[in-house]
């Protein structure tokens, strides 16, 4: 049995994981693939010598993170002939198209499951299961620590600050989780997906999105009143001949399939003609979890490679899109608040699904969930609302995802 030989780029967590998973299934890989995969060689701050490291490899797993030097360790070692893993999502969503194509110049195998989802196989599913049909829909909540932090603050009524502290705690949330709670994080996974999805070019400059750090224990009562559930959706769509792909907290209808996700779990939902809908969720991170995504990749790699072929098409990117949205609104409790609010909504064509108005002393809280409109429509009524002069409060909206359950097929 010939030796597969593993240059390791970064040892911390995830690092430290898939090296120690390595060893433990070594004899099960050699067994199932023929060949023995093994470490020659790790790359930290402090020891390693990339170009020895990069000579003596068949294969190169990047845990590094970030881009610099990350980009062109992964450019060397793809051009060199060699194959290459990384769990790196800011890379691949800023960088991807480069990378791919040195893959394919060099004919070696680029594999990233690790880079969204943790453990869920949305990438190979689409890459390979789905390379044949015609996708129209992704919802994804691919970011641990914002689900888990929406998932306490609708279970215990705790404050953003207080849920985060306790993901935190747990060992959920890093010290800086500015790039999670504010959507930056999940709008490069998003964009990976987009890419491979519709086969079109995904910046991730070009991936709208917002965080959670806005939202209020008021809002998850009001939204249980309606039957909904707050989530940080990522979604990529066909529009108008074009795509959108954004990020944004979500409400959820109870039978919508990412609904019942909890905790810091990942899901994704693909939906197409084809096959209606499908779903699939799993632990979206952890040291162990990804470490497991990432020895998936370099026993994927072992055999025979997957390419992520060239742009299929070029499409435009859609911002202004069709979506329903919750309102919260602070008045003064006097009469015709509610008249003049639905005033500017209809002047902006948009209507009123439900309604719930609690009168406090001196001030009202208004909440609304609306019919679908176009976003900008949305936009330049809040605006307007918020020059009102019964307003105590700046206006907040949420999306809301209309779709209580998805169709299935007859």
């Amino acid at each position: 049995m010939t030796s597969f030989k593993v240059g390791l780029l970064g040892r911390g967590t995830v690092g430290a994981a898939f090296a120690e998973l390595l060893e433990q299934r070594a004899d099960t890989i050699e067994a199932t693939v023929g060949r023995r995969p093994e470490i020659v060689g790790v790359l930290t701050r402090s020891r390693g010598d990339f170009d020895e490291i990069l000579e003596a490899s068949d294969l190169v797993v990047e845990l590094m993170g970030g881009l610099d030097p990350a980009r062109d360790y992964v450019l060397r070692a793809l051009r060199a002939g060699k194959h290459v893993v990384t769990a790196n999502k800011q890379l691949l969503s800023q960088h991807g198209e480069e990378l791919w194509e040195a893959s394919r110049e060099a004919n070696v195998t680029l594999r990233f499951e690790a880079s969204v989802a943790g453990v869920v196989p949305v990438i190979r599913v689409l890459q390979e299961t789905l390379a044949a049909a015609h996708i129209d829909r992704l919802h994804g909540i691919v970011n641990g620590t914002t689900n888990f932090i929406l998932t306490e603050m609708a279970r215990t009524g705790a404050t953003f600050a207080e849920a985060l502290g306790q993901a935190q705690e747990l060992g959920y949330a890093e010290a800086d989780s500015t790039e999670d709670v504010n959507g930056r994080d999940a709008a490069a996974k998003m964009a990976i997906l987009a890419r491979l999805a519709f086969g079109t070019p995904v910046h991730l400059d070009q991936v709208v999105y917002e965080g959670i750090e806005h939202i209020t224990p008021d809002d998850l009562e009001y939204a249980s009143r309606f039957g909904l559930s707050l989530k940080l959706i990522g979604t990529a769509e066909r529009v108008d001949g074009g795509l959108s792909v954004r990020v944004h907290p979500v409400f959820l209808y109870g039978d919508h399939p990412l609904a019942s996700i909890s905790g810091p779990f990942n899901a994704v939902t693909v939906e197409s003609p084809d096959i209606t809908e499908i779903t699939m969720s799993g632990p979206g991170a952890g040291g162990p979890q990804t470490a497991s995504a990432v020895l998936g990749d370099v026993i994927s790699a072992m055999i025979p490679p997957a390419l992520v072929p060239e742009p299929i098409v070029k499409l435009d990117m859609v911002e202004d899109v069709l979506s329903a949205f919750y309102v919260h609104l602070e008045v003064d409790d006097r009469p015709g608040v509610l008249a003049q609010v639905a005033q500017i909504l209809g002047m902006q064509d948009i209507s009123v699904k439900s309604v719930d108005q609690r009168g406090m002393g001196d001030q009202a809280r208004l909440v609304m969930v609306m019919h679908p409109a176009k976003e900008s429509s949305v936009a330049a009524a809040l605006q307007l609302i918020s020059q009102l002069d019964f307003l105590r409060s700046p206006p907040r909206a949420i999306r809301v995802i209309e779709e209580e359950f998805l169709s299935s097929p007859e």
